[in-house]
């Protein structure tokens, strides 16, 4: 074949369409080739899980990893990132020109001395960061876990979460945080479920309940995983965490089992209750939850990069002096080594001392904030950024555990003719104690037809409509209430236990979707139970079942036991239910139903529950539910309608014959199974309607005033449903009262998102609701559209967002608005979104540490971020552009001096000050007055909070602008010609006048500036000041190389530099005056 070829190959000619190019291609590029194959990204692919047997691949390591360098990329990236800064790759050319001889202006160290300076502070201050979140890191990574081992006596030996691979067979225990992504192959329960917290992953607070692999289940223990010889073929890693497709393989061929997102714990979820096994599939960086976080990145504020810009402007002022000075010197002989000499000289109109400045303000601003008693608990993680709080125009917050308490509380009940809440639900109670004789003869009557051979379902006659007693409608609504649920009670001791972990910070008994009773059962000792669902409402209205004296105290798959409290407490009745059917709430359905006979009357009822929007049309004609559903929706209460209808044998035999039927179709199962289940839903007896609070954080609703006076804009956003998002968004107030709520409707094509944007054109003022699937197809079709309308919408609420959708929507907003965004979170699920805002703030609470780890900022609560944003925002943000500008006039100005000097001694590019007066000047001179600003205040901290509206000026970048920079650069040249010009007239003998005269009366001027800009004054300021001058009076007396021991202590000196200064400053007194008393700011104003 080679041969064949190879004479084909000299038969043809070669022309330019055919030389093998490839060949040589290959060759010189060979080491390229290598080094993208060492250094591309891992190729995401499927995989096999080997069960009883070694796992030879590698995958990544399970390691947590929030740190932004390692050992080897620290100093580069660090240096990268400070040169990326126009100020200080300016100042490194300038240190570097010194070592050419020809250019060479005074002493190295006098540039190299404030470079390196700068750039020590910088790299200390990212190695302390940067060691803080490896250190946090590491508590999270060396949290130990049961790993099966076959070799160890115990059967299993303890591990941190870093070391475990790929095949690693390990145990999770009640309350852990699941460290890695598994496949579940056993669980502490015989039916093999376990239930799941994820509202660390997606938002949502209630349990998921989670499958174990059914062979593995079966198994008698857990070190028979050892000896089976299976494996798992599972899908690539990706970051959906709804679906999962993978299938469980024995070795002999002998089970084939298809597995779903049912028998999975994503890592960051947590047991919610007892034990689960589980073989790792997923680690580190391929998990769903990392998948669907960012990278962490290194945030550069808005006033870093202004003043970046600023620089750049000066450095062309550099060059525009210096190019001037030349054109009046002449361009004869080596002009281009005068020229670069100008620059030099004039090098100084950028000051080096800026960043350290600035950087030495912002660990303050640091401080100030960790160590105020208003705000006990906040934690700086980014020293870098504070002064961003101070123009925040976006807050997007999560709502679960950030905006609420993630604890549901039963509130308030509608019966139709009356309505119960907290101040009478003890009426209740006392009213089924009184009842509690007939539901006792009522069981008693039905046990004696029986025995009698009478009919078991006939009711008592005073269940008959004319002759219920008092109370009976109470109790048909609580009974509904504590039999139509998911509900289970635990009373497991040793799964009551909680087990503290580094990530979760939730007790046992705080679980939103669990509660601790204590019960009396007749007979039996005080004994604990534990409740848990699959949603944290059921478990508030089973809770207030218990308060109002019907309690559940058992239930299995097929049976359900309540407790009816009697006011004789040794008599308590137990009422037996047999569970029929039980139909699950889903989304689309909006609804959950349950069929029970009860096992002495033998009576068959059909409960129903959900929500009103599609309960009012299966419920029997009535005139409140409409009218009463509405109040307690604008109250922020989460709503459910409860109905009943009594069933015959007949009726549920025909029932049952038809659902199984549909239930066994094998085209268009779930609309027959529909369609049956419906039949029954037809004239249900409606009983009541029940609201349910999702409790608030303390002083959220204040806090989110603060925030919509203050000129932000809060948006939620929400893994949660869509009904629990518009009943927090409205008891929380971020929608307020008088504005209108337009949810946008499902969208799934173009037509649908034209027209509902344009629906919500027209409704001016109106918050806006859209699910995450709905924002995906508007942001397809119609960006610019969507983005102009919600930005401009008082609030929006974002209900479905995964993770990644959340950090889209912060992108988006930055993208389209240019505005500063502040995120807040506190679960596992915000971390994407906390990274991508342009402050991140974590609150450290009940989902764990994760948000708080990732945030530039962490909080104990929500209601701190108001004081964060308007006290010390705003106050890192003034000072930061108060000291800014004044370390530019102290380069300006000395920078004017030296022109001024240059261009009456015959343009000679000669320093005027030489040495350690230009050292001085910027360092012990001016350095603790100047940097005293950080200590100023324009109002106190009540009036910033009981004036929000002074934060609106904050956004428009008033502080730090191009009109106040130019405002300082002729204040700057002002002064700096006066100085100059006042001691070129004034001196009299030697040129060593003009430096002490010059340069005194340019000390005394930046220490009276420095008192012109104060505010408010602070002891501290008055030290600096003080310090400063008697620093510099020292010198004169100590540096007589620079100054003239006779010419100092003379009158002439006094009263020149006196002269000087008084005609440099007072003309800026003056107009600071005026202004002050004829257009004084607002802040001023209040006071």
């Amino acid at each position: 074949m080679d041969d064949a070829t190879s004479q084909n190959s000299a038969a043809t000619p070669m022309t330019r369409e055919n030389i093998p190019l490839l060949n040589r291609q290959r060759n010189r590029w060979y080491l390229f080739s290598c080094w993208r194959k060492w250094f591309r990204p891992r190729e995401l692919r499927a995989r096999t899980v080997n069960l009883g047997r070694v796992n030879t691949e590698k995958f990544p390591p399970n390691e947590i990893r929030n740190q932004k360098y390692n050992f080897i990329t620290f100093l580069p990236l660090v240096l990268f990132e400070q040169f990326r800064f126009f100020l200080n790759l300016y100042f490194l050319l300038m240190a570097l020109s010194q070592f050419i001889p020809d250019i060479r202006i005074g002493y190295p160290y006098t540039y190299w001395g404030p470079l390196g300076f700068v750039l020590m502070v910088t790299i200390c201050r990212e190695a302390v960061d940067d060691l803080r979140r490896h250190q946090r890191d590491h508590e999270v990574n060396s949290q130990k876990y049961k790993r099966l081992s076959a070799t160890n006596i115990s059967g299993y030996e303890m591990v941190p979460s870093s070391k475990l691979k790929v095949g690693d067979v390990i145990i999770v225990e009640k309350n852990e945080r699941v460290p890695a992504d598994l496949i579940l192959l056993r669980t502490s329960d015989r039916s093999g479920s376990v239930f799941v917290r994820t509202d660390q992953l997606d938002g949502e607070t209630d349990w998921k309940p989670r499958l174990a692999v059914p062979y593995t289940q079966k198994l008698s223990r857990d070190s028979e995983l050892h000896s089976i010889d299976a494996s798992f073929y599972v899908e690539k890693p990706q970051n959906d965490i709804h679906s999962f497709i993978a299938t469980f393989c024995m070795a002999d061929g002998s089970e084939d089992t298809g597995l779903s997102v049912e028998n999975t714990l994503w890592a960051n979820t947590v047991v919610a209750a007892g034990t689960a096994t589980g073989i790792v599939i997923y680690t580190g960086c391929e998990t769903r939850s990392v998948m669907n976080n960012s990278q962490p990145r290194s945030k550069v504020g808005l006033l870093d990069m202004e003043i970046n810009g600023l620089t750049k402007v000066l450095f062309c002022a550099v060059l525009g002096l210096s190019l001037v000075m030349m054109m009046l010197k002449g361009f004869g002989g080596p002009w281009y080594r005068y020229m670069f000499r100008f620059v030099l000289l004039f090098s100084y109109i950028i000051p080096i001392s800026l960043r350290v400045n600035l950087d030495m303000g912002k660990a303050f601003y640091s401080w100030q904030m960790q160590n105020d008693s208003n705000i006990q608990g906040t934690v700086v993680r980014s020293t870098t950024i504070p002064e961003e709080l101070g123009r925040i125009s976006y807050v997007l917050t999560d709502k679960t555990g950030t905006l609420t308490q993630n604890e549901m509380v039963f509130k308030k009940i509608h019966l139709g003719i009356v309505s119960h809440d907290a101040d009478t639900f003890h009426h209740i109670g006392q009213m089924i104690q009184k009842l509690s004789g007939n539901i006792l003869q009522q069981q008693q009557g039905s046990l004696s037809s029986s025995s009698s051979g009478g009919e078991s379902n006939k009711p008592m006659m005073f269940g008959n409509r004319m002759r219920r007693p008092e109370g009976w409608r109470e109790w048909e609504a609580v009974r509904a209430l504590a039999l139509c649920h998911n509900v289970t009670p635990v009373s497991d001791d040793e799964d009551n236990r909680s087990v503290s972990t580094a990530s979760t910070v939730t007790g046992g008994n705080n679980s939103p979707t669990k509660s601790v009773i204590n019960i009396e059962a007749p007979g039996s000792t005080d004994t604990e139970h534990q409740y848990q669902a699959a949603s944290p409402d059921e478990i508030a209205l089973v809770k207030w079942t218990e308060q109002v004296g019907l309690t559940l105290i058992a239930r299995d798959l097929n049976t359900m036991t309540l407790q009816v409290k009697t006011p004789s407490e040794d008599n308590d009745i137990l009422l037996h239910y047999q569970i029929l059917q039980l139909f699950p709430f889903t989304s689309e359905s909006k609804r959950m139903g349950i069929i029970v006979r009860e096992s002495k009357t033998g009576q068959i009822t059909f409960y129903l529950k959900g929500a009103d929007v599609v309960m009012s049309s299966i419920v029997q004609y009535n005139d409140w539910l409409s009218e009463e559903s509405g109040n307690m929706a604008r109250e922020g209460l989460r709503t459910l309608v409860v109905a009943k209808k009594v069933l015959t044998e007949e009726q549920y035999s025909d029932f049952e014959t038809r659902y199984n039927a549909a239930r066994l179709s094998i085209t268009d199962r779930v609309a027959k199974v529909a369609a049956v289940t419906e039949s029954l839903e037809r004239e249900l007896e409606l009983l009541c309607l029940t609201g349910v609070e999702d409790r608030l954080q303390e002083n959220v609703r204040p806090t989110l005033e603060l925030l919509r006076n203050a000129g932000v804009r809060v948006w939620m956003l929400t893994g949660d449903k869509l009904e629990t998002a518009c009943c927090i968004a409205k008891s929380s107030q971020l929608i307020g009262r008088n504005q209108g709520l337009h949810v946008l409707r499902s969208v799934k094509t173009r037509t649908d998102a034209h027209q509902e944007l344009n629906s919500f054109r027209r409704k001016q003022g109106h918050a806006l609701v859209i699910s995450g699937e709905s924002l995906e197809v508007c942001l397809q079709y119609y960006r610019p559209e969507f983005l102009e309308l919600a930005t401009a919408s008082p609030a929006v609420v974002c209900c479905r967002c995964s993770p990644t959708q959340k950090a889209q929507v912060v992108a988006l907003i930055q993208k389209h608005t240019g505005k500063r965004t502040c995120a807040v979170g506190d679960g596992g699920n915000d971390v994407s979104m906390i990274q991508q805002a342009d402050a991140g703030v974590g609150i450290e609470g009940r989902e764990g540490r994760q948000a708080s780890l990732a945030g530039d900022f962490s909080i104990p609560q929500f209601s701190h971020i108001a004081k964060l944003l308007l006290i010390h925002g705003r106050r890192s943000y003034k000072r930061s552009a108060a000291l800014s500008q004044f370390v530019i006039h102290r380069g300006l100005i000395i920078t004017t001096l030296q022109a001024v000097f240059s261009a009456v001694f015959y343009l000679s590019s000669v320093a005027l000050y030489q040495g350690f007066l230009m050292v001085g000047y910027s360092t012990l001179y001016t350095m603790f007055p100047v940097f005293s600003l950080v200590l100023d205040q324009d109002i106190t901290s009540e009036t910033a909070v009981t004036y929000p509206e002074l934060y609106k000026d904050l956004s428009k970048g008033r502080s730090l602008s191009y009109k106040t920079f130019f405002i300082w650069v002729l204040i700057s040249i002002y002064q700096g010609g006066v100085i100059m010009y006042g001691a070129l007239i004034l001196f009299v003998d030697e040129f060593i006048h003009i430096v002490a005269i010059s340069f005194s009366a340019l000390i005394m001027t930046e220490l009276i500036m420095v008192a012109l800009t104060v505010r408010t004054w602070h002891r501290l300021m008055v030290l600096a000041e003080l310090f400063s001058l008697a620093l510099y009076l020292i010198s004169l007396a100590v540096l007589h190389e620079y100054f003239d021991w006779e010419f100092i202590w003379s009158y002439d000196f006094l009263w020149k530099v006196s002269l000087i200064t008084l005609v440099s400053c007072l003309p800026l007194y003056i107009i600071k005056f005026l202004r002050k008393k004829c257009s004084p700011p607002s802040y001023l104003k209040l006071s």
